[in-house]
């Protein structure tokens, strides 16, 4: 499929990377740091992730969603920024984009400050409110859902505070309401509490990936920005200004639980 679709002389290659085992995440940026020694890398989507999943530990001992979400990719974009700094280097410009959601407003209450991210990103997996589903009600595993969309938008911020004018620019970018396997796999999971009748209004995978492919191609963005649709679908609009929730996050709070977790990552240029 992948072949059937790249661009003509585009060179496709498969990395195994399982974000739920920091061991698999280093080998896996290993292999395209090898692979882009030389050449740099343009653009580092940090895309994949899961939804109201079971209140569950990683074999690292993490909560499922949040190590998925968040802070495998913390630990891929610190293994990958040389690569990224060398495209800046050969071609003046990378980019960081994350991938976050309007879940990351959360249900009342939700606030990234201190105390929750040495909560939520600790080494707390499965000892994080139990397996509520309703996405109405404030079911728990929502509410993890909603802290790692709402550190997705952190941590894009934490880089564009720290990555300065170094080049590689740092954004965000939210698909709406889109139909994937994500919402499929939510559901054989027992996490769709509150039903998918929701999903009528929902748009295609290829809509959906249109904010994505925006923060990641376009010449008008810029560094610290999140694109996503003004309602639930659409084309993508920049967000301005960020929701409250997103502004309050405690950045430096993240950083710290992130390296916590991974390694350190001295990133002020």
């Amino acid at each position: 499929m992948a072949k059937a679709v790249a661009a003509e002389e585009c060179i496709v290659t498969h990395v195994d990377c399982d974000l739920a085992d920091f061991d698999s995440v280093r080998q896996a940026a290993a292999q395209v740091a090898a692979e882009t020694k030389e050449s740099g890398l343009d653009v580092l989507a940090n895309n994949a992730g899961v939804m109201a999943l079971a209140d569950r530990a990683t074999k690292d001992g993490y909560d499922i969603q949040m190590q998925t979400n968040h802070l495998s990719h913390f630990l891929l974009t610190r293994e990958l920024h040389p690569a990224l700094q060398k495209a800046v280097e050969l071609r003046g410009e990378a980019r960081i984009v994350n991938h976050s959601s309007f879940a990351r407003n959360g249900p009342p209450g939700t606030k990234l400050t201190a105390e929750n991210c040495k909560l939520y990103l600790g080494k707390n997996g499965g000892d994080l409110g139990g397996d509520g589903a309703s996405m109405i009600c404030g079911g728990a595993r929502w509410v993890r859902y909603a802290y790692t969309k709402l550190a997705n938008v952190c941590f894009t911020l934490a880089l564009h505070d720290k990555l300065g004018d170094s080049g590689v620019k740092a954004l965000c970018a939210a698909p709406g309401l889109v139909a994937t396997e994500l919402q499929a796999t939510t559901a054989r999971d027992g996490g769709m509490g509150s039903g998918t009748w929701f999903m009528r209004w929902s748009q295609s995978p290829e809509d959906g990936a249109v904010p994505l492919l925006h923060c990641c191609l376009s010449s008008a963005v810029s560094s610290g920005e999140l694109w996503e649709p003004k309602g639930v679908t659409g084309p993508p609009v920049l967000k301005d200004p960020l929701e409250k929730v997103c502004l309050e996050a405690d950045r430096d709070a993240l950083w710290a639980a992130s390296e916590a977790a991974v390694g350190e990552w001295d990133l002020d240029l």
